[in-house]
């Protein structure tokens, strides 16, 4: 099985930076890193090819104008350049702990897609690892507001992570899933502009799909760092697509990853 993982990112260079070092650094590397860039500046384009110059791992940063939160669109075009056949997805302000990517290949699973756990990190520590640009040993200390979720076990994972079908709390800032069941889908709805609920509408299009959610508990740590709140101010609008996926079944976008494909690498 060969995994893409996709890091999203929008002009904070400093938490992408350290959210590449941390894929770098793990024990079971990803194929690929592509970074999915919501039309950042400069600054970003010159960070990614440092790092891809420091490493013989690829990493593609897949790049459009910057016309407002585009998120759907940007995602779309990144899996649609990957060539693995399981995504693992990832936002620019997640660290990953050091056995990332190998959990979530461990739990990868014809027929499902999997949402990871998340630490959160309060803002005078994020500060402080943005700071320092270095991976901690540990991030179970003060400024932790979830220590629960510092824990990785093997066993305990196996205890308590669950199946789901509903879309209730989901997050994509870790998140995996088969290429080919994102493509049947048609991807991300874009729809959507603006933050919030495309997450959402893009699961409810895998269950209806026939897919389940599966969420690994103490497995797959990802560490958010601190950031004020996006824009919401579109929300309501797009819960009102959101409501239509759910109550009409809907499997299918009509604005989707298709645009960027080129059928003949599809299968």
């Amino acid at each position: 099985m060969k995994i893409s993982l996709i890091i999203t990112t929008y002009n904070w260079k400093e938490a992408l930076a350290l959210s590449i070092k941390s894929a770098l650094a793990q024990k079971q590397k990803p194929d690929e890193i592509i970074v999915a860039d919501d039309g950042s500046d400069g600054d970003t384009a010159d960070l990614i090819k440092e790092i891809a110059a420091s490493t013989s791992l690829p990493i593609i940063h897949s790049w459009q104008e910057d016309e407002g939160f585009r998120l759907s669109a940007s995602r779309n075009k990144a899996i649609a350049r990957a060539s693995g056949d399981y995504i693992v997805l990832v936002d620019g302000d997640i660290v990953q702990e050091e056995h990332f990517i190998y959990d979530h290949a461990r739990f990868a699973c014809k027929g499902f897609f999997v949402q990871g756990t998340r630490v959160l990190l309060n803002e005078k520590l994020a500060r402080e690892v943005l700071r320092e640009q270095r991976l901690m040993r540990s991030f179970c200390t003060k400024g932790v507001e979830n220590k629960k979720n510092c824990i990785r076990s093997g066993l305990l994972a196996n205890l308590f992570s669950f199946k789901s079908k509903k879309t209730h709390g989901v997050r994509t800032c870790n998140f995996a899933f088969w290429r080919k069941d994102a493509i049947a889908v048609n991807g991300f709805n874009e729809e959507f502009i603006g933050w919030g609920r495309e997450d959402s509408e893009f699961t409810a299009r895998l269950i209806n799909y026939g897919l389940v959610r599966r969420n690994i508990k103490f497995n797959a740590l990802a560490y958010h760092l601190y950031h004020t709140m996006n824009d919401r101010s579109l929300l309501s609008v797009n819960d009102i697509i959101l409501q239509e996926t759910v109550e009409q079944r809907r499997c299918w976008c009509e604005r989707g990853i298709d645009q960027y494909l080129d059928r003949r690498k599809v299968e």
